[in-house]
């Protein structure tokens, strides 16, 4: 395999790498920036995660938990919500039939099928199909009235597991694992998926599911509001001991202290750092790596067409800085950045990520925001902001016609170019619901043909090294036209590439 030379002509030299920086973090500096992703995949108001960790711990003080288990409690809260960015294509088939969002359901009681309140028939009437005739409305909603216990306990089994697998991966307590599995079940046998009831259900869910509920209503409503609805539903969603303690904390004036919305999810991230139970010191570069591969699975695993899209970017880019002799040090920054690329579409509702027809301005105008939002969550860690910066400039092209800045090439990083065109090239190659994939001759194609201009010539000819070793391919090389009729044209190709998303 011929080394493809990095870009020489002055017009066309990439910004200039950052000079390596100490990797010394914690783990949870890490999560406690990513749970703002977290929080994206269903609407919750920025800080919902770390919130419900201050609330949590503090329960956890007021009953003396032992240390061990309060590290424990600790890492479940930031991620308990991590298995609601995984919608399988089954999840997807139960949840994405117009149901209320997760977070709005919270608010509601769904245990009493027969005998809806007002404010839930009146959320159901303002998210269940809002654009339809009443008609259709009706029969939706009475739909999800019949299905609801059935798709619930299957949504929430696949969901559970799947939450607890990321978090098993990511070497976290066995009672961390236990408390995102149970985090729905209730405490008189009506929650999901297992019917557990009593003290069957692991302590640390039973803290869990108070703190996130004095939160989503303390959030959506106000402090009081939450702790009625806490009283309201003792006994039966919720241990009657925690909600004595949490009343307790109440009365105090203990429990809301810099946990409110209006203080800031900045120092709400600094409340939950202070209060991390252990301090084991600085997570190892293969952790790092095993994080970034976790929410490169989360993000993956949100639409069904894009299915493995992030791991196979960063494979694809990976591949593309070993063949441009970047450093081990770049490479695996670029591998990286190539993960958790995507984050920001945590955000981009599933109607948006699997519209088959064209979109509007105002669904472009979501999609283009996605790469900003990247950039957002993970310049909150420290030692990642170059990685943010390679990150969030996946879209832009080197003539400025990209999103969401429009950067020319003088402020694009050759890490960034790498990054930029392996999600071209595999956005091409993978399926979507408004087109079928290309072929790796037809990709490369389209790719050379937008090299020069909108895509660096070197990463172009990277790519056709790294997929195909026995070709030949320098930038300078004239495209050659495939004889062979496929899926796609090169000139649909070429309009494709211009807008991925």
């Amino acid at each position: 395999m011929a080394p493809i030379p990095v870009p020489n002509p002055i017009h066309d030299t990439p910004a200039p790498s950052r000079p390596p920086v100490a990797s010394e973090i914690s783990f949870s500096e890490i999560i406690s920036a990513l749970t703002f992703a977290i929080d994206l995949t269903e609407g919750a108001v920025a800080g919902h995660a770390l919130r419900t960790c201050i609330l949590g711990m503090r329960i956890a003080s007021a009953i003396e938990l032992p240390l061990p288990q309060q590290a424990s409690l600790h890492s479940a809260s930031m991620l308990k919500d991590i298995r609601f960015g995984s919608n399988s294509t089954r999840m997807s088939q139960v949840d994405n039939q117009n149901r209320p969002s997760n977070h709005n359901v919270k608010l509601q009681e769904w245990t009493r099928a027969s005998r809806p309140s007002l404010d839930t028939v009146k959320m159901l009437w303002s998210e269940v199909l809002p654009e339809r005739s009443t008609l259709q409305r009706l029969a939706r909603i009475g739909r999800i009235a019949l299905t609801q216990h059935r798709n619930n306990a299957e949504l929430l089994a696949l969901r559970c597991e799947r939450g607890a697998d990321i978090v098993e991966r990511l070497g976290l307590s066995v009672e961390t694992v236990q408390a995102i599995r149970a985090l729905d079940e209730h405490w008189d046998g009506s929650g999901y998926p297992e019917r557990l009831r009593g003290a069957d259900i692991p302590l640390l869910a039973r803290i869990l599911g108070v703190a996130q509920h004095l939160d989503v209503f303390a959030s959506e409503r106000d402090p009081a509001a939450a702790i009625q609805g806490l009283q309201e539903r003792s006994n039966r969603w919720f241990d009657p001991t925690l909600v004595h303690v949490v009343n307790s904390l109440d009365n105090q004036n203990e429990l809301w202290t810099q946990c409110l919305t209006s203080d800031g999810s900045d120092v709400a991230r600094r409340l939950v750092l202070d209060l991390e139970p252990t301090q084991d010191g600085f997570v190892r570069q293969s952790d790092i790596d095993r994080i970034c591969e976790a929410f490169a699975d989360i993000v993956d695993a949100k639409s069904p067409f894009t299915y493995r899209h992030s791991i196979a970017v960063a494979d694809v880019a990976t591949s593309m800085a070993r063949v441009l002799q970047l450093t081990p040090d770049r490479v695996q920054l670029v591998r990286r950045a190539a993960l958790l690329h995507d984050l920001g579409k945590l955000a981009v509702p599933n109607t948006i990520l699997d519209k088959a027809e064209h979109l509007t301005s105002e669904e472009w105008e979501v999609v283009v925001q996605h790469p900003r939002l990247t950039r957002e969550i993970l310049s909150r860690i420290e030692t990642f902001g170059e990685l943010a910066e390679i990150a969030g400039a996946h879209h832009e092209k080197l003539d400025g016609s990209g999103y969401p800045d429009g950067l020319t090439a003088q402020q694009l990083s050759l890490e960034a170019r790498i990054v930029a065109v392996a999600d071209v090239y595999q956005a091409l190659i993978e399926r979507r619901p408004y087109r079928p994939g290309m072929s790796h001759a037809q990709a490369m194609v389209v790719l050379h043909r937008l090299a020069g201009e909108k895509l660096d010539p070197h990463c172009v000819a990277a790519v056709a090294v790294a997929r195909d070793p026995w070709t030949v391919w320098t930038p300078t090389t004239a495209s050659r036209q495939t004889t062979r009729r496929g899926p796609m044209s090169v000139s649909s190709g070429i309009r494709a590439a211009a807008s991925l998303s």
